[in-house]
């Protein structure tokens, strides 16, 4: 699992560095359409065995990221996006139009002034994976379901879609950021010290 998550980490950042080269002008809309990241599911449930090979835009996965780093790292403490952006290997100027949709959906809250930045709006054990997804693209059965101006056929599944993403949305729905930290935390991924006893919010 640890080279599937080095390659998808390598993929994430060769994209994440061809936005910042482009000096910020790469937009939300147009890093949608950009190439996929696989995110390998945990060998536990309930990723495994329906989010395998799922792919997420490379805007869900930063969202996922950013939430991840402030629940792992951020130890209930304010964290800067310039620190999230450092230690995620994402653009800062595209993490902040992210976390500004996870605000929005009550994802994550701000601090302004001296010691401010962002915090998780919740507990980390109530905060999931499809309310992530859904609060920078919107609902799920949109994201699954074929792109406007898609040829039809008779002949195509369509009726796939819906069931599809009910089983994907489940999935996402049964985990939370409290779970990825554990699966994390197995895996030996590096972890921020925290100045005080740590804990989440």
């Amino acid at each position: 699992m640890r080279t599937a998550v080095r390659r998808a980490t390598t993929r994430a950042g060769r994209a994440a560095r061809e936005i910042a080269e482009s000096g910020g002008r790469a937009k939300l809309s147009r890093a949608r359409r950009a190439r996929q990241v696989v995110i390998p599911a945990v060998d536990s449930a309930p990723l495994s065995g329906t989010l395998d090979r799922v792919r997420f835009s490379l805007q869900v996965q930063y969202a996922i990221c950013g939430v991840f780093d402030l629940a792992y790292n951020g130890h209930g403490e304010p964290v800067q996006i310039r620190v999230i952006s450092v230690r995620q290997g994402i653009p800062a100027r595209y993490l902040e139009q992210i976390f500004g949709r996870l605000r929005r959906n009550d994802i994550v809250t701000s601090k302004r002034g001296p010691g401010g930045g962002y915090t998780l709006a919740r507990t980390a054990n109530s905060i999931t994976l499809r309310e992530v997804l859904e609060a920078v693209e919107g609902p799920l059965e949109e994201s699954v379901a074929m792109e406007d101006g898609s040829a039809t056929s008779p002949h195509r599944p369509d009726f796939l879609w819906p069931a599809l993403a009910a089983r994907i949305g489940d999935a996402l729905d049964a985990t939370t950021i409290e779970q990825m930290c554990n699966e994390a935390a197995r895996a030996e991924v590096p972890r921020a010290e925290a100045a005080a006893p740590m804990y989440f919010i």
